[in-house]
């Protein structure tokens, strides 16, 4: 009963998120299509003169699979972005017209390597992708190989910055933000002894955030009761929770994306516990609220985003994105995304202005781009950030936030306690 149950949960999240996101773009095809695009080599866009024509960027997220509850909040940030962007008084890069290309990655590396290598060689100066850390694992390789600059907007587990020199991020690390949610769920109850922790093992980040999660349990002096391992392609959670339940843990830590996570809280909460949850970064989004709904009111997620951050295009980011999509708080990965979108367009008009970008070749703008990227400081939606040498944001404030869902349980907003 509960495994029919969470799939037709899982399809109803699925149905709410094509109905809501209104996105709408021109793109290169991924998937089958890209398989035929043919691997970049160390001298791609060398001889290859850039016009005066737009400036393209490539956009590779999962705007399909289970993971699209996380992409499709990645490209209505890209969209917003663009506009945004090429808006006066700047006009794109300096009065040229900033394109983006989008390539569906889907949920798995291959879908990921496909549509990176589209990308490349579709001329892209840069890319700002990919959704999941364990498809940047696969596919940063290949851009870096390359010479093409990447700005992973949601790849938070170590390791991503030091994959080679053209790799960067706008999403913090995870070792930087899960801490704080446990901090704050003591703050909330002191007296929690018993820890249960679930993760998806098959997710790369997922399994990198536990590794996080369990060291601050145990470095807190906390007892880490029981870990719990399942995969994010599944649906009913009966093992888990029933054993998480059996384990009397006064905070349950929930490492996965949105529609397994969702459904596992969910199922977590009809079992009858009552404690606090954290959910990870996977479960960082409004998305999550149709899979778990009344059952999501509560969980603490730690955050790399506000919207109340104060800052003119932080105020312009909240103002487009509530006209495009009708909600009032824009989630982080949209926030994070847009924020790459803007590091390129912003690290692009500094370089045309020492050096105009038609008098290099493609391979040439790669790489000069890229040092630009990393030299810069940018004033964001997500405040003021930069880069170290090696590529991993600078970034000066964190949060924790607690979903709050209203009576009936169809909808929620993310509530900051810091």
């Amino acid at each position: 009963m509960a495994g029919r149950r969470a799939h037709l949960i899982l399809a109803l999240a699925c149905a709410c998120l094509v109905a809501g996101c209104r996105v709408s773009s021109s793109r290169a095809q991924g998937g089958q299509a890209a398989k035929t695009a043919g691997q970049p080599g160390a001298d791609a866009g060398a001889g290859q003169q850039v016009s005066g024509d737009a400036v393209r960027i490539g956009i590779g997220v999962a705007e399909t699979s289970n993971v699209a509850l996380l992409g499709q909040e990645e490209v209505i940030g890209a969209r917003i972005a663009e506009q945004i962007l090429n808006e006066p008084p700047d006009r794109g890069v300096n009065g040229r017209p900033v394109r983006l290309l989008f390539q569906d990655t889907g949920g798995d590396e291959i879908g990921a390597i496909n549509s990176f290598q589209a990308l490349i060689n579709e001329g892209v100066v840069g890319i700002v992708g990919p959704t999941l850390s364990q498809q940047a694992f696969a596919a940063d390789t290949r851009a870096d190989a390359a010479g093409v600059p990447v700005l992973g907007p949601s790849n938070t587990a170590k390791g991503i910055p030091q994959i080679g020199k053209f790799i960067a991020r706008v999403s913090a690390g995870v070792d930087v933000v899960a801490p704080l949610a446990v901090e704050q769920a003591l703050k909330l109850n002191p007296a929690i002894e018993r820890v249960a922790v679930a993760f998806a093992q098959n997710d790369a980040f997922s399994a990198s955030e536990t590794k996080i999660f369990q060291a601050t349990v145990k470095k807190k002096g906390l007892d880490l009761a029981i870990v719990q391992r399942f995969q994010t392609s599944d649906t009913d959670f009966t093992s888990q929770v029933t054993n998480i339940v059996g384990s009397r843990p006064q905070l349950v830590i929930v490492s996965g994306l949105a529609a397994d996570g969702g459904n596992l809280v969910r199922q977590l909460r009809e079992l009858g516990y009552k404690g606090l949850v954290i959910g990870g970064n996977g479960l960082n989004t409004t998305n999550v609220m149709p899979v778990c709904g009344r059952f999501c009111d509560g969980i603490l997620i730690a955050q790399a985003y506000s919207p109340a951050v104060d800052n003119p295009m932080n105020k312009k980011f909240v103002d487009a994105y509530a006209k495009q999509t009708g909600r009032q708080q824009p989630p982080q990965f949209t926030a994070q995304t847009f924020a790459g979108v803007q590091v390129f367009v912003d690290a692009l008009r500094r370089l045309d202005k020492t050096k105009r970008l038609e008098s290099m070749d493609l391979k040439t703008l790669r790489s000069a781009l890229n040092d630009t990227v990393l030299s810069g400081t940018y004033e964001t939606p997500l405040g003021t950030i930069g880069f170290d040498p090696e590529g991993e944001i600078k970034q000066q404030k964190f949060y924790v936030a607690q979903i709050k869902m209203e009576p009936g349980g169809r909808a929620g907003r993310f509530e900051l306690l810091n």
